[in-house]
């Protein structure tokens, strides 16, 4: 390599550390901050000229028009406030956004700025600016963007006016538009991003999914600051927990620490670490400050652990760090609140008959099943995520979810949502954000994902939530879809097995990494590629009766993807179409238009595309024969037949414990009012699912499987480290006669066949009450085969809730 390579190599990586450093700290090391985050910032837009706009001097004379906004926020709120675009999220006005697209836009505030004392830097902190932007303060160019993804930082000490006003603009240019400038080598197919996008480090899913619009947005989404930095500053702290034993709880934990500091302060500083819980402090550690950059370790008896739910307490430490001087005078403080504990996967490369394949999770050296759901985007429109964070987190957790796999065609969820996985025991599956595509493998490309790729997991690496990073949403896969016939080898993909590895081993050598989800290794592709050799795979295959053998025999050790449409309430339809477009669904055996869109489709043009709808529709006639043309009892069918499925499958999956590690369903809450496979709808309307599921997810759960020719097993799994007993009774409910009853006990962290119940003739519904401790909890099982008559479906339900009523039990089987 010659010399000049090299330093530019060199210069890029100092480049790209120096950025995540910025972006990864935050508030909690800045000494002050001011918000520019309000209402009183302005938007103009002007549609893109041939050679976009990127200085305030060229918008004069472009007619620019010039608008109220907020930050966050996004320029579709600002337009529907404004009066100049209809909501999108009702009917089909969401295609009306099309027409924007090709514009730009600019963000303007003026704002007073504090004066400085000497040594301190001023730096603006954009939490999220979407997407390729220049930033202008007072007429001074401060910096450029070009990711959605990440923070930005920039230092503007000499471009602002201290103790004054302050002018800064943000013109942000169209991103299809800029998808013109790049050539692509081949292209993804089907209901998935389109080409537009692999350049473009946005989220995948606003170019148009089969789960979100198309709403191609721009806008400063996340918080906008004004730091002020001290001359003695924390750059970085990392708290890693080498080795543990959970017997004794003896734990060693690595700090590394970057620091900011006057060299004549080294030899006489110190650092101060403490861990406090409840305000009470619980270990201490400290030492003189020698170099910028450093290690301690701490050896902690007695350490409380973190645990996922069901397995113990989601312990966590109040972590706080001190630089401290000879005089006892503290001159800079991180705080972060931590978990001490262990995280491994255990997988192999392949699946085989004579070698099955493993995918397990280990936490603190015990092995956990995992089932939880999948993390789609809380809104298309991002600055609004917040506000449905606690609710759909408090979902996950009434769910007793242990995991949540974080979708690859998302952002990445900021850190109050890992603060709450981290409080409430809730594993995180993180996907890099890419996701069922053929990306560029060019060296520009590479070196924008090391970049992100950096920022994210500086960030992000101290919650103990977080278990796993992943290459992407089956970008892998794709590759079978769209090139099938060129047999392309996955494991040449730079991005995945080479740009991001090379990340986490430097940065986060800590966690397990999945090149992509599912992962087709070296050996898979050796052997053809086919799912059967797969150890975690994504079951969606035909979409047809779920007890058909694709979803009762899957050959993966781990399934991180599956799910079954479910129509949604009666009044979550009314708020997301129209009057005239809720019922009749089809006319002249055509969809409406606004059912199509809800549906997801991404163009209209493309006419009628009515595969999402019909999965319910088929869906529907396998289980009862036929479809109602009533609203409310086609929406009673739906959600039935999704309930039941998705019951089938978290129980099919929980009873196979060993041989099965986990099971990440799809999914609890829509982004969007769609017609989807949630369990809850954007408005927060939960389906019959919803309850099917919180049944079937208990830490200590009884069901009843299919038959294996000798009856049917009552099944007891226990997702706990303790052995666990309990009382169980099993109902006929059509007739009311008691089947079984007995106490029964299972080991901690095992399953145990309790008895085996004789097949019933015909179809019918059996519940099952039982107990453990002073929990009173409840289950069903649906007898024989399909098709069910969905009258007496309906009757055998609310028998089941009545015999629920009579026995002590304060909620339904349906839960309403």
């Amino acid at each position: 390599m010659k010399y000049s390579m090299i330093m530019k190599r060199v210069a890029l990586i100092c480049a790209v550390f120096s950025l995540a450093l910025l972006t990864a700290i935050g508030k909690e090391h800045s000494e002050g901050t001011l918000s520019l985050d309000g209402n009183d910032w302005t938007l103009s837009y002007w549609k893109q000229p041939a050679e976009p706009v990127t200085s305030p001097e060229q918008m004069n004379g472009i007619g620019a028009k010039t608008i109220a906004a907020a930050v966050p926020g996004n320029v579709e709120l600002d337009l529907v406030s404004a009066g100049l675009a209809d909501d999108p999220t009702i009917g089909g006005n969401v295609n009306g956004f099309r027409k924007w697209e090709g514009f730009q836009w600019c963000y303007s505030k003026t704002f007073q700025a504090p004066k400085i004392n000497r040594g301190e830097r001023l730096r603006l902190y954009f939490g999220g600016i979407d997407c390729f932007a220049e930033i202008w303060l007072n007429g001074k160019h401060v910096g450029s963007a070009d990711n959605m993804l990440i923070e930005h930082a920039y230092d503007v000490t000499d471009a602002i006016v201290q103790g004054g006003s302050n002018t800064l603009q943000v013109i942000i240019r169209s991103a299809v538009l800029e998808g013109q400038n790049h050539i692509l080598g081949t292209f993804s197919i089907g209901n998935f991003p389109s080409e537009e996008s692999t350049y473009a480090r946005k989220a995948p899913h606003m170019f148009g999914w089969d789960i979100m619009p198309r709403l191609v947005s721009a806008g400063l989404w996340r918080k906008v600051e004004l730091q002020v930095l001290r001359p003695v500053r924390f750059e970085d702290v990392n708290y890693m927990t080498a080795r543990l034993d959970a017997a004794s709880r003896h734990v060693s934990l690595y700090v590394d620490a970057q620091i900011k500091m006057p060299f004549e302060k080294f030899d006489k500083a110190r650092i101060v670490y403490t861990l406090s819980q409840s305000g009470k402090q619980k270990y201490r550690y400290e030492n003189i400050i020698v170099s910028p950059q450093f290690r301690s370790i701490m050896e902690l008896d007695g350490a409380d652990l973190w645990w996922p739910r069901g397995y113990g307490e989601p312990a966590l430490y109040d972590a706080e760090a001190e630089i401290v001087d000879a005089d006892g005078n503290v001159l800079a403080r991180d705080k972060k609140r931590i978990g001490l504990r262990t995280i491994a996967l255990e997988r192999n490369e392949i699946n085989l008959p004579d070698a099955p394949g493993k995918f397990c999770f280990i936490v603190n050296g015990e092995r956990i099943f995992a089932h939880g759901t999948n993390w789609v985007p809380l809104d298309a429109l991002h600055s609004r995520d917040k506000a449905h964070l606690e609710e759909t987190i408090g979902m996950a957790v009434d769910l007793n979810c242990d995991i949540i796999r974080c979708w690859g065609g998302n952002v990445y969820e900021d850190d109050d949502f890992f603060d709450l996985c981290d409080e409430n025991g809730i594993l995180v599956w993180q996907d890099f954000v890419m996701g069922c595509t053929f990306y560029p493998q060019r060296e520009d490309f590479a070196r924008k994902i090391e970049e992100e790729v950096i920022s994210v997991v500086m960030k992000l690496r101290n919650h103990p939530s977080l278990a796993l990073w992943s290459g992407n949403n089956e970008d892998d896969a794709a590759l079978r879809w769209s090139m099938a016939p060129f047999n392309l080898d996955p494991n040449r993909d730079a991005i995945t097995r080479k740009v991001i590895p090379g990340v986490l081993y430097e940065f986060d050598p800590t966690r397990p990494y999945l090149p992509s989800s599912p992962y087709y290794s070296e050996e898979v592709y050796k052997h053809g590629g086919a799912d059967e050799f797969l150890p975690e795979n994504h079951l969606w295959g035909p979409r047809g009766y779920y007890k058909d053998p694709f979803y009762a025999d899957p050959k993966c050790a781990f399934v991180s993807e599956i799910g079954y449409h479910g129509c949604p309430n009666r009044e979550s339809l009314k708020k997301m179409m129209t009057k005239d477009c809720v019922y009749p669904w089809t006319r002249d055996f055509q969809w409406n238009e606004e059912w199509l869109t809800k549906s997801v489709r991404r163009f209209p043009v493309q006419g009628q595309t009515n595969d999402r709808n019909n999965l319910m529709i088929n869906q529907v006639r396998k289980v009862f024969g036929d479809v109602p043309r009533d609203l409310d009892d086609f929406i009673f069918a739906s959600q039935s037949v999704q309930a039941e499925a998705m019951k089938y499958f978290v129980e099919l999956w929980r009873s196979r414990k060993g041989e099965k590690n986990g099971i990440i369903w799809w999914n609890v809450r829509d982004g969007w009012p769609l017609i989807s496979d949630a369990i809850v709808d954007y408005y927060g309307s939960k389906k019959m699912a919803y309850y099917f599921i919180r049944n079937v997810q208990k830490d200590v759960c009884l069901l009843i499987n299919d038959s294996d020719g000798s009856g049917n097993p009552l099944v007891a799994v226990n997702d706990t480290r303790s052995s666990a007993e309990g009382k169980v009774r099993v109902v006929d409910v059509a007739d009311g006669r008691e089947m079984y009853s007995s106490d029964f006990s299972v080991p901690a962290n095992g399953k145990r066949v309790v008895a085996r119940l004789p097949e019933k003739d015909g179809t019918g519904m059996w519940l099952i009450m039982y107990e453990v401790g002073k929990e009173k909890l409840m289950n069903h099982y649906l007898c024989g085969n399909a098709p069910y008559d969905i009258n007496e479906y309906k009757k055998l339900l609310e028998k089941a809730n009545n015999i629920l009523k009579k026995n002590g039990y304060a909620e339904k089987l349906t839960g309403r």
